[in-house]
């Protein structure tokens, strides 16, 4: 694929309320706030990675927004598109969790303003000129319908103006409550898309589509994914890849982590990483969707944008935060073969 002269994503950003360290939510009277959503973090990423990136949302006209606003920024994020109206903000709680007990993600997002975006707001081929990539998540659309219509109608547009568009599925049970299933929506945006990102659940539960074998528990078996890549493949003519990522949970602090890419000839399978001691694996896989937009307009094989996404999202677990922190150089020293953590000095 052509290098990206700018890519656009369109999501919402939320405000983190996180516990302090591993503690449970509450147990004391601190919560550490950022920002962060699945769309956001892929712009900042790739604007990280050297890539222009715009995002495209709805931010309240307020302090709150100011400072979400220049968040973004500080990572060099064009948010020149970003609608500022009167409403609320969503947010969203986090729990790390440790060993045998899991993370937890309280969502506080009903009636956020991206939630009462209506396709009449945001003149896409605007936002698309003089653009390359357009990348999506299964997220907005699940957040209302009117959300789920300007989803579609971007991913149309981006299509007419010649756009490769990644979607990233990212399954939300918690989300899919205005009475639409998932693949009743999902399915007919992802007509749209020429790289899809998801891992097996995704793949079930966005798009209906079941594999013969079990592919569940996230286990490295070959045959089980190369098949369920074909099936999306072959029910998607319009994709030129599908990326799945492969997660091993052993507990909360100790995953095994891999991917593998699917272009309906060949099937392309990533190096393994154990990652133990994990900091914070939110966003893990929105630094992988980052990662492979990246390697496939940066790499002419594959197999090196799935390694270079893999390395991307690797780094990723070891950072506090939404965003993932890192730079080019240091995913592909990664992809070298050097994760000895040793100081550089």
């Amino acid at each position: 694929m052509k290098k990206i002269r700018q890519a656009v994503t369109f999501g919402e950003i939320m405000l983190r309320l996180k516990s302090p360290n591993f503690e449970r939510l509450f147990q004391s009277p601190a919560l550490e706030a950022t920002f962060g959503g699945g769309e956001a973090n892929v712009a900042a990423s790739l604007s990280m990675f050297g890539i222009p990136a715009r995002f495209v949302s709805v931010l309240p006209d307020n302090d709150i927004g100011d400072a979400c606003i220049g968040e973004l920024r500080r990572f060099g994020v064009d948010t020149g598109a970003v609608l500022r109206k009167s409403g609320r903000l969503g947010i969203y709680f986090l729990e790390t969790g440790s060993n045998q007990r899991a993370s937890n993600v309280i969502y506080d997002r009903e009636g956020s303003l991206i939630s009462q975006v209506k396709t009449s707001d945001i003149n896409w081929r605007e936002v698309f000129t003089g653009t390359d990539w357009f990348h999506i998540t299964g997220i907005t659309p699940s957040l209302s319908q009117s959300a789920a219509d300007a989803s579609l109608e971007a991913v149309k547009i981006a299509n007419e103006m010649g756009l490769t568009v990644s979607c990233d599925l990212n399954f939300r049970a918690k989300l899919w409550k205005y009475g639409k299933a998932a693949p009743e929506v999902m399915r007919e945006l992802f007509k749209y898309v020429h790289v899809g990102i998801a891992n097996e659940e995704d793949c079930q539960k966005s798009l209906g589509i079941k594999s013969d074998e079990s592919v569940t528990k996230g286990e490295l078996c070959t045959d089980a994914y190369k098949k369920l890549g074909n099936q999306v493949m072959a029910e998607f003519p319009n994709l030129k890849y599908i990326a799945i990522t492969l997660r091993e949970s052993k507990s909360a602090n100790i995953n095994n982590w891999a991917a593998c890419l699917n272009d309906g000839k060949n099937f392309y399978l990533s190096k393994k990483y154990e990652l133990t001691d994990i900091v914070d694996r939110v966003g893990g896989g929105d630094s992988f969707g980052a990662g492979l937009i990246y390697g496939l307009s940066a790499y002419d094989e594959p197999q090196k944008a799935l390694e270079f996404a893999v390395a991307a999202s690797c780094l990723k677990h070891t950072i506090q935060g939404d965003i993932n922190r890192v730079k080019v150089g240091e995913v592909e020293k990664l992809m070298g073969g050097d994760g000895s953590g040793r100081v550089q000095r």
